[in-house]
């Protein structure tokens, strides 16, 4: 099955790409499960209890897109996935982020013709905690390090490359040049704040122009992950932080269902949720007042809240 160009004609003739609900997360609360301390989630294909755990969530994901006829953004369990991870982990010999891809892949080989809607992400993210900006990397170290990761995911077949979760402009900066580096496309993805800013501070108008005019080719498009809808529409309608550049060029929100601050979230011990109905009306909402194009979950999200924005999806197009 050949995906090539598949994302980008997607966003040419669709009114919408649904996109994946939580997974790390929902693993994270599942009976015995038991993430790795390095590499979280990407090593669970390895474990029979595991993988029928991950497959369960993605083929409800799967069944959810095909049910409405919506074309489904699916993205690798590689979140953290990196090479020294990898080795920390115990797991140098494997080929951890291609067996992830190709874990993903067959389970898209069995949706027979909604196959072809199903487009696989390569997920990297930044080196240290996604919530605290001041461990990011600077810029050429960031491009040396997550360029294994990068090279490793276009090898092993994925149809693009997603980098979310990130807190700061520097590392944002060198990951994409590491993507760019690879000749597939590429989408990069912020937690961003109220005012219309990332993590560390930097307006949004900036660090797209940033990263625009760094990396060459410049990303697809650009993402927001982790937030929820109210503060995304806060942050990329603001005046000063913000543009219709931005605007433009912002594409796609993965949604969390709790309205407080990534710090927040980051330590809260019980899980916050919003009903599914209200984060599907919310989120899919925001198709049409900021055109965007890829919807899905974050924290706090499963099947029903994506059921939901689907239903809401299907009844607004």
């Amino acid at each position: 099955m050949n995906h090539t160009g598949a994302f980008q004609k997607l966003l040419e003739t669709s009114p919408v790409i649904l996109g994946e609900g939580a997974v790390i997360e929902r693993l994270r609360r599942m009976p015995g499960i038991r993430l790795d301390e390095n590499v979280v989630n990407s090593a669970l294909i390895y474990d029979d209890r595991g993988r029928s755990a991950l497959t369960e969530i993605c083929r409800q994901y799967l069944a959810i897109g095909r049910s409405y006829g919506l074309p489904l953004l699916l993205s690798t369990p590689t979140w953290r996935a990196g090479r020294g991870r990898i080795a920390a982990a115990g797991l140098a010999g494997r080929d951890l982020n291609g067996d992830n891809f190709r874990f993903l892949d067959a389970l898209r080989r069995e949706q027979g013709d909604f196959g072809k809607k199903v487009i696989i992400s390569g997920l990297m993210s930044c080196k240290g905690d996604a919530y605290k900006p001041e461990e990011a990397l600077g810029t050429p170290e960031a491009r040396a390090f997550h360029a294994w990761q990068a090279e490793t995911l276009a090898a092993a077949g994925v149809d693009l490359l997603l980098a979310a979760t990130l807190p700061a402009l520097s590392e944002a900066v060198g990951l994409a040049q590491a993507q760019a580096a690879t000749g597939l496309p590429y989408l990069v993805s912020f937690v961003v704040r109220p005012e219309g800013t990332l993590l560390d501070g930097t307006p949004l108008k900036v660090a797209i122009a940033a990263i625009d005019s760094q990396a060459s080719p410049p990303p697809q498009a650009y993402l927001v992950n982790c937030s929820h809808a109210s503060v995304f529409r806060r942050a990329v309608s603001h005046e000063r932080n913000s543009s219709p550049h931005v605007r433009e060029r912002m594409i796609g929100l993965f949604a969390n269902t709790a309205a407080i601050s990534p710090e927040e979230l980051d330590n809260s011990t019980e899980l916050v949720e919003e009903a599914p109905e209200i984060f599907g009306a919310d989120v899919a909402a925001l198709r049409r007042e900021l055109n965007l194009k890829v919807l899905g979950g974050c924290c706090g999200t499963d099947d029903r809240h994506i059921d939901c924005l689907a239903r809401a999806l299907v009844g607004d197009i």
